[in-house]
């Protein structure tokens, strides 16, 4: 049976720790590209039916909200990760 020193493990650990908080950031892509996708159509469809401007932008900024929030919760679980190992 191989054995580990306590400082292989510690390394070891922190190493799976920054991997994982880089893949978290990576998480953060995919909202970004989801919101300036949502505000392009919202700009076509305000460019189309000007006189719905104010549903159109409510209706965008809450998706974009909704949206956002998995960016913000993977950039707290990269910061967990990167600060508590």
């Amino acid at each position: 049976m191989i054995e580990f020193s306590p400082e292989v493990i510690r390394t070891v650990i922190r190493t799976a720790s920054l991997i994982g908080a880089g893949a978290a950031l990576i998480a953060g892509v995919g909202p970004g590209i989801g919101m300036g996708y949502a505000a392009g159509k919202a700009t076509s469809a305000v460019r189309r039916q000007p006189q719905a401007r104010g549903a159109i932008i409510t209706t965008m900024l809450l998706g974009q909200i909704i949206s956002g929030s998995t960016g913000i919760y993977s950039l707290v679980i990269a910061i967990f990760l990167v600060f508590n190992t």
